[in-house]
């Protein structure tokens, strides 16, 4: 018995290292991604690449706090997985308050600039949920995680998409409608996480 508890802390032991190591990777890439991501909405005028590095930001302080909580127990773990729900949250009310301005004096964007952010993005973000993706299962704090790095793949291909349509319409409207639907993924992630997070702290 005691030498099968000992087997089992080292296990936890390793899968914590593990999990540190993957998220220290993922919270380095998000932070590098979000600073190109700012230079290329501002210099493209994107809704939707604009939305795209809110949600970088957001999810580089997430990483932060699920690498804070590693190897802590359930109850911290829901709590931190709480939190970032509420930083997707926050991303959503920005991107809304930003569509409400654009969509009064709506903006061509720079498509060239905006679809080199936007791939350089969705690589990124596609070789973070490859990271993550084995790890989604481990517990409520990885989960999370691993649902905002997915968030980060839907939005970079919406993103994409936004700019060949901008490209062919030559309008700014395709930018504001998926921005629109960006709003909804990310609104819908957070409900869907608080809800993990919250019925996780009430069974723990």
């Amino acid at each position: 018995m005691s030498t099968g508890c000992c087997d089992e802390l080292i296990d936890v032991g390793r899968l914590a290292v593990r999990q540190r190591r993957v998220l220290i990777w993922v919270m380095l890439i998000n932070l590098a991604t979000f600073l190109m991501m700012v230079a290329g909405s501002v210099m493209s005028g994107s809704s939707a690449l604009l939305s795209g590095t809110l949600d970088n930001f957001g999810d580089a302080l997430a990483y932060m706090v699920s690498l804070a909580v590693v190897g802590a127990s359930v109850q911290v773990k829901a709590k931190a997985a709480l939190f970032k729900s509420v930083l997707i949250g926050f991303a959503a009310v920005a991107v809304l308050m930003q569509l409400i301005l654009k969509g009064i004096n709506p903006e061509v964007p720079i498509v060239e600039t905006m679809g080199i952010a936007a791939v350089l993005n969705l690589m990124a973000n596609s070789f973070c949920l490859m990271l993550l993706t084995p790890h989604r299962s481990d517990d409520v704090n990885m989960a999370s995680v691993w649902e905002c790095s997915r968030n980060d793949v839907f939005e970079g291909f919406g993103v994409i998409v936004t700019a060949v349509l901008v490209y062919w319409t030559g309008s700014a409207y395709p930018d504001l409608i998926v921005a629109v639907l960006l709003l909804g993924l990310f609104t819908r992630s957070a409900v869907s996480m608080g809800r993990t997070a919250w019925r996780a702290m009430h069974v723990a």
